[in-house]
């Protein structure tokens, strides 16, 4: 059961999107999974190719710093800066944000091209997967068919490591599905159509999150 604070922006989504309603279970269950993880300390790995990589860095963007609230690093942080260094520390405690750690594994171009240069192309978001992840991480692969080889080879390779697993696709049965704790299928089938439901579902997520660990009251990572 999510508290009303949480609840209300997936309830907004889902006015805002009706035709969501059918996979709002999947989003909360994503939610869920994503907040114990940050809450223990994890991390979110995301990947995706095309729109899709694209997405994968909007992602990052909007948890790695402040997203609709401030997020003002704790008191203890500010003065362990400030007793470093006066002046540069104190821009520091004013300007840094809180942060909910996440990498988009599609970024990193000197180890990307040396691995497809030298190894199998298809393995690059693996090879990440397995140098980045660790148990208790994340990993959300997003793919419109479910179907893209280098995600499916990154998400096997993430439940082995003890990760879990969430799939964004489109609403077709796909293979990606299969290595999923959760699969969001956003209900279209043409490819364009699909992305534009997934900006306003990884937006509900992203909402959900910075308010779990950042709206009043709550303590800042």
């Amino acid at each position: 059961m999510l508290d009303n604070r949480i609840q209300k922006h997936i309830d907004f989504l889902i006015e805002r999107y009706p035709e969501l309603k059918t996979i709002k279970q999947e989003i909360i269950n994503t939610y869920l999974i994503m907040e114990q993880s940050f809450s223990n300390g994890g991390k979110l790995l995301v990947a995706g190719n095309g729109g899709s990589a694209a997405d994968s860095e909007h992602i990052v963007g909007e948890l790695m710093k402040g997203f609709t609230m401030e997020r003002k690093v704790d008191e203890t942080f500010s003065s362990t800066l400030k007793e470093i260094d006066k002046e540069l520390g104190s821009v520091l405690a004013d300007n840094l944000q809180g942060t909910l750690p996440a990498i988009a594994l599609d970024g990193h171009v000197a180890l990307t091209t040396a691995y497809m240069n030298d190894c199998e192309p298809l393995l690059c978001f693996a090879q990440q997967v397995n140098g980045f992840g660790n148990k208790g991480d994340v990993f959300l692969g997003i793919s419109t068919s479910g179907n893209s080889k280098n995600i499916i080879y990154a998400a096997i390779t993430a439940k082995a490591k003890g990760m879990k697993v969430v799939g964004l696709t489109g609403g077709n049965n796909n293979k990606l599905e299969k290595f999923a704790d959760v699969c969001i299928k956003a209900p279209r089938v043409e490819t364009y159509m699909i992305q534009e439901l997934h900006l306003p579902i990884y937006h509900c997520l992203c909402l959900m999150l910075e308010d779990k660990f950042f709206g009043k009251g709550n303590n800042k990572l």
